[in-house]
């Protein structure tokens, strides 16, 4: 399908937002970046957005602006913020709508809900991404590895702007699908993200930590406690990038999860972003993680369901130690955690 020319504002012009904006103006969009980062700003405004990698080498020129500085609307805006910044995100995105307008949110976690009480599901646009991409300083993004990239209404309808949106997203990911059970990818991620924070939890890159033998078996038991939250959704979890939901089903095998783990582990190693943005928070940046948003929504969803996620909640408290300060990243976090789990 052929991708007619959008006009479009990406909010959040770092490690989601920087590689699909540079596709996106190299097929020919008009994009308009914007971001709260000042010095990134000024050096897009420089030298352009690059982008660096094994995916690609490359660097586009496209207007660049702080919030608030935006007079102009849109029809499209792409939210590529972090979920905590996603509320505060949409007071400024609010005013840069057409009446039309809808909003795509291209984070982690359950933002789409956000947004749609925010301006209502009819103008929300949910999308599931799974790439590899860091922001490594002001106006240079490592792109590290591809992942899915799963595009959908709330509602699971098939519309016009769903089609307009997928046509033009092949340009940065040429698998870009779309999807009726958009809620099914954005649990599934939930359930590989509650895996992330863990192994965020120690030094060792995703791989290895999807791959070693004693860490196995507290995976398996993190994803069937989100799994276990999802069902009281009503939402089916959906395959994506070697993580099989029925793997970790009531039931399954430990075949099953050893391949669906093998499958986890080659995809990640195959990335050259070998550690999460959770841990390059923690370790690199020294600044609050996401977890509050994704942790910590599974653990009010549990509460108001009565589903128990101890492991979620431990995860969730070693991990705001370590933003605090009172806990290194190490093994040892993990070994507490597979003590919890029964077999």
């Amino acid at each position: 399908m052929n991708a007619q020319s959008l006009r479009l504002a990406i909010v959040g012009a770092g490690a989601i937002g920087g590689p699909i904006a540079a596709s996106l103006v190299h097929a020919g969009h008009d994009v308009t970046l914007i971001d709260q980062d000042q010095a990134h700003i000024d050096a897009i405004r420089g030298a352009g957005l690059r982008i660096t990698g094994p995916i690609q080498e490359t660097s586009v020129t496209a207007p660049a602006f702080l919030p608030g500085e935006v007079t102009d609307q849109f029809d499209t805006v792409l939210l590529c913020v972090k979920a905590h910044a996603t509320r505060a995100a949409m007071t400024d995105v609010v005013p840069l709508l057409t009446d039309t307008g809808c909003v795509v949110s291209i984070q982690n976690g359950l933002n789409e809900s956000t947004i749609a009480e925010l301006i209502g599901p009819h103008r929300t646009v949910g999308c599931f991404v799974n790439f590899g991409a860091d922001r490594i300083e002001p106006g240079l993004i490592h792109y590290g590895g591809r992942g899915a990239l799963v595009l959908g209404e709330l509602d699971g309808s098939d519309t016009a702007r769903l089609r307009n949106l997928h046509a033009a997203l092949c340009a940065f990911e040429p698998d870009v699908a779309t999807t009726d059970n958009i809620w099914g990818y954005l649990w599934a991620k939930l359930t590989v993200g509650s895996m992330i924070y863990a192994t965020a939890l120690t030094d060792r890159p995703i791989a290895d930590c999807y791959a070693e033998p004693s860490f196995r078996d507290l995976f398996a038991a993190i994803a069937r406690e989100v799994l276990a939250l999802t069902s009281t959704q009503g939402v089916v979890p959906e395959r994506f990038d070697g993580f099989d939901p029925a793997a970790f089903a009531p039931g399954a095998s430990k075949q099953a999860v050893h391949a669906s783990l093998d499958e986890m582990s080659a995809f990640n190693a195959r990335s050259a972003k070998s550690h999460s943005g959770v841990w390059r928070d923690l370790r690199i940046h020294k600044r609050k993680t996401e977890a509050g948003e994704h942790l910590g929504g599974i653990i009010d969803i549990a509460g108001r369901t009565g589903t128990p996620v101890p492991l979620i909640r431990e995860i969730h408290r070693m991990i705001t130690e370590i933003e605090d300060g009172t806990r290194s990243c190490s093994d040892a976090n993990l070994d507490e955690l597979s003590r919890m789990v029964t077999t």
